[in-house]
């Protein structure tokens, strides 16, 4: 049974930019600072409605971190806004003393995630973020779909105690997941049942799976979907559950191969439930310039990649 319904394309951080204000009308101690780049972040409606709970800190991504850090000693619940490649890699060491290690309840925010960044190129498509993420204890990872679920987990960072690290992008792409679908950190939602394969899919991929799984199916094949918005802490139950009925699982993701989600599946199935697994990645190389199409073409990071992998993966079972 499909539960997933396309409605129309939107750019999943203009859904962080809803969920920033949607959050900010919830809870009058969420503030936001942002690293000169409101409009990239969608940030605007946000500080024009809370002028005086907004901060902007320019151009000093790693100065914006330890803000954060001290705005929660005095209880405030800080979101930060720049792209993910400034969100991570320039600031691991005051993520990782100043938020991780002290576990403060800060919300790290990145947009221009991954490939599909595009035309800015290798140096700013960041593909290690997940991985530097989740390797950090404590810190929650969030990789949503779309627009409508790039909101709701934004909304949902609210009651959630403790640092997150929520990823999305840049481009527009499918809104397809429920406006009012309920969204719990850590819960997987499955997006179609079957019988021969296990896709789980993350950020980008995800729509990516659905245009593989229609595909599939008119091969024969049958695909159960797994939409995995938080890599960490990872829905053990629904993947293991999956699997044990499927018997082989195919992980597609917008990251490096090293680090990210089918790095997560393949550890917990090592432990518990030993499968054969394809993964969707990124190749251990960095991007470079071009349009987001071309790159998921060129990286292999498609629906047509999606359907070779099962293929590939049917056959080991």
């Amino acid at each position: 049974m499909k539960k997933y319904t396309y409605t129309e394309s939107k750019d999943t951080r203009s859904g962080f930019g809803a969920g920033l204000l949607e959050a900010g009308q919830k809870n009058e101690n969420v503030v936001a600072l942002c690293a000169d780049l409101i409009g990239s972040l969608k940030m605007n409606d946000f500080i024009k409605a809370y002028p005086e709970r907004f901060f902007q800190i320019g151009i000093a991504e790693a100065n914006m971190m330890g803000i954060a850090a001290g705005l929660t000693i005095g209880g405030k619940i800080p979101f930060t806004g720049t792209f993910a490649n400034f969100s991570t890699g320039r600031v691991y060491d005051q993520i990782r003393q100043s938020i991780a290690y002290s576990g403060k309840n800060v919300k790290i925010c990145a947009s221009h995630a991954g490939l599909t960044l595009g035309e800015d190129g290798a140096t700013h498509q960041i593909l290690e973020d997940i991985g530097l993420m989740k390797m950090l204890p404590g810190m929650t990872v969030i990789n949503p779909c779309d627009y409508n679920q790039t909101k709701a987990a934004t909304v949902a960072l609210v009651d959630h105690e403790g640092p997150v690290y929520l990823r999305f992008g840049r481009p527009v792409v499918p809104n397809f997941t429920p406006a009012d679908q309920k969204f719990e950190i850590g819960k997987a939602v499955m997006l179609n049942e079957g019988t021969d394969v296990t896709i789980v899919a993350t950020g980008h991929l995800v729509w990516e799976a659905i245009q593989a799984g229609e595909e599939l199916e008119k091969l024969g094949i049958s695909a159960e979907i797994i939409n995995i918005h938080t890599i960490k802490p990872l829905d053990e139950d629904a993947i293991l559950k999956s699997v044990t009925k499927t018997g082989c699982v195919v992980t597609a993701e917008e990251h490096n191969r090293l680090g990210g989600l089918g790095d997560s599946v393949a550890q917990l199935l090592a432990q518990k439930l030993p499968t054969p697994q394809e993964y969707v990645a990124v190749n251990d190389s960095f991007g470079e310039s071009g349009t987001p199409a071309q790159l998921m073409e060129k990286y292999g990071l498609n629906a047509a990649n999606i359907v070779n992998a099962v293929r590939k993966v049917i056959t080991r079972k």
